[in-house]
C-alpha cells in the first residue's frame, strides 16, 4: 500500500501526520511511505530523518495525495479538495459536524473518511483524540491566563493573585479529558476552579483527584448562568463524539460578564459551545465580543508541534498499520474501534451524528459494506 503524508496548509499548523518513527514502522510493515518535502520541518523532523526511516520524499502535494492512504493532522481545506477521488482513504481529524462543505465534498468524491476523533477503545474512550485534548486542555489555562493581561485586552488580573488580592475564577464547561487537563493547570496557577458537567461519576472522580482545590457543579442553565457571568476565565471543554458541541453560553451571558474577562473555547473545531465563538488562527488568535476576549484557535496543539506530532503518531499508528496491512474493509471487519472511526464510505454518510448535523441521509456502515 502507498501511504502519503502531505504538508499541512492550515494557517500556522506546524504538526505533521506521521513522525519518522511512525514512518519506519509503516515501512517495516511493507508499505511505501511518501512524505511531502519539508512536511516535518516545523515539528523538528528533517527530510533526511524520514529517508533514514525508509520513506521517500516527494516534491509536490499531488505526489503525497496520490497515495492509497493519506495520513494528515487537520481536516482538508478547499485548496485540497481537488485531490479527492473515489477509493482514497483519508485518515485525519475530520470534525465533519462543523464542516458541511467538506462533508459534501467527501461524499461527492466517494472518499473514505476515517476520523481520528471518533475511533473508540474498549473503555468507551476516544484514544486518538485524547493526546491532543490533553495538550489543548493544558494550553487553554495557559493562554487564558495570558489573555487576562491588560496588554492582551484582558482586565489586568493575575490568575493566581498574590497575598492580599483575589485570585481569578476559572469556570470549565465539561469535565472530560480537556476539562481535567485545564483544571490541573489552572489549579497549579493558583486560580479558584469550578467544573460543570452532567456526569455525576465524572464529578466524583474530579473531586477525588483534586480534593478541595476544585468545586464541581451539575451543568444546568441556572448554574451555567451564575458561574459564567461571575467568571474571569471560561473554558469551553464540551465534546459530543462526532457531533456538534451544544451551545451552553449565549451572548446574553457575555453581556453580564465583567469587561476584559476571557473565553477559551477548545470545542471550536466542533462548532464551539459558546454562541459568540468563531474559529481563529495562531496568527490572530483573539477577538472581542461584548467586551469579552475570545481565544478560539481551532488547532491549539499546533503551537507545540514536536510534542503534538510524537503524541499523535503514538495514538494513530496502530490503526494506520492495520489499514496498511489488511486494507480498509478488512481492517473494519477486524476492529470495531476502527469501524467507529468511519464517517464517510463509498459516497455514503455512515456516522449518524454527522448526518444529523447536516440533515443528510444516514446509512449504517454494515449496509454499505
Amino acid at each position: 500500500m502507498r501511504i502519503g503524508v502531505p504538508k499541512e496548509i492550515k494557517t500556522h499548523e506546524y504538526r505533521v501526520g506521521c513522525s519518522p518513527a511512525g514512518a519506519h514502522a509503516l515501512v517495516a510493515a511493507g508499505a511505501q511511505v511518501h512524505i511531502e518535502k519539508g512536511a516535518g520541518l516545523s515539528s523538528g523532523f528533517s527530510d533526511e530523518m524520514y529517508l533514514a526511516a525508509g520513506a521517500a520524499i516527494v516534491a509536490t502535494p499531488a505526489d503525497a495525495w496520490g497515495a492509497d492512504l493519506v495520513i494528515k493532522v487537520k481536516e482538508p481545506l478547499p485548496a485540497e479538495f481537488g485531490f479527492f477521488r473515489p477509493g482514497l482513504v483519508l485518515y485525519t481529524y475530520l470534525h465533519l459536524a462543523a464542516f458541511p462543505e467538506l462533508t459534501r465534498e467527501l461524499l461527492a468524491k466517494e472518499v473514505d473518511g476515517v476520523a481520528y476523533e471518533t475511533i473508540t477503545d474498549d473503555h468507551g474512550g476516544l484514544p486518538l483524540l485524547r493526546p491532543m485534548s490533553e495538550i489543548a486542555g493544558r494550553m487553554s489555562s495557559q493562554v487564558g491566563a495570558s489573555c487576562l493581561e491588560r496588554e492582551k485586552g484582558g482586565k489586568g488580573l493575575l490568575l493566581g493573585g498574590i497575598p492580599g488580592t483575589r485570585r481569578g475564577q476559572v469556570v470549565i464547561l465539561g469535565g472530560g479529558v480537556v476539562g481535567t487537563a485545564a483544571a490541573r493547570i489552572a489549579i497549579g496557577l493558583g486560580a479558584r476552579v469550578t467544573v460543570l458537567d452532567v456526569n455525576a461519576e465524572r464529578m466524583l472522580y474530579l473531586e477525588d483527584v483534586f480534593g478541595n482545590a476544585i468545586e464541581t457543579l451539575y451543568s444546568n442553565p441556572e448554574n451555567v448562568t451564575r458561574e459564567v457571568t461571575q467568571a474571569d476565565l471560561v473554558i469551553g471543554a464540551v465534546l459530543l463524539p462526532g457531533g456538534a458541541a451544544p451551545r451552553l453560553v449565549t451572548r446574553e451571558h457575555l453581556r453580564q460578564m465583567e469587561p476584559g474577562s476571557v473565553i477559551v473555547d477548545v470545542a471550536v473545531d466542533q462548532g464551539g459551545c459558546i454562541e459568540t465563538c468563531r474559529p481563529t488562527t495562531h496568527d490572530k488568535p483573539t477577538f472581542v465580543e461584548e467586551g469579552v476576549v475570545h481565544y478560539c484557535v481551532a488547532n491549539m496543539p499546533g503551537a507545540v508541534p514536536r510534542t503534538s506530532t510524537i503524541a499523535l503518531t503514538n495514538a494513530t499508528l496502530p490503526y494506520a498499520l492495520l489499514i496498511a496491512k489488511k486494507g480498509l474493509a478488512a481492517g473494519i471487519a477486524t476492529s470495531r474501534h476502527l469501524a467507529a472511526g468511519i464517517n464517510t464510505l463509498r459516497g455514503a454518510c455512515v456516522y449518524e451524528a454527522v448526518a444529523k448535523a447536516h440533515n443528510l441521509s444516514y446509512t449504517p456502515l454494515a449496509q454499505v459494506l
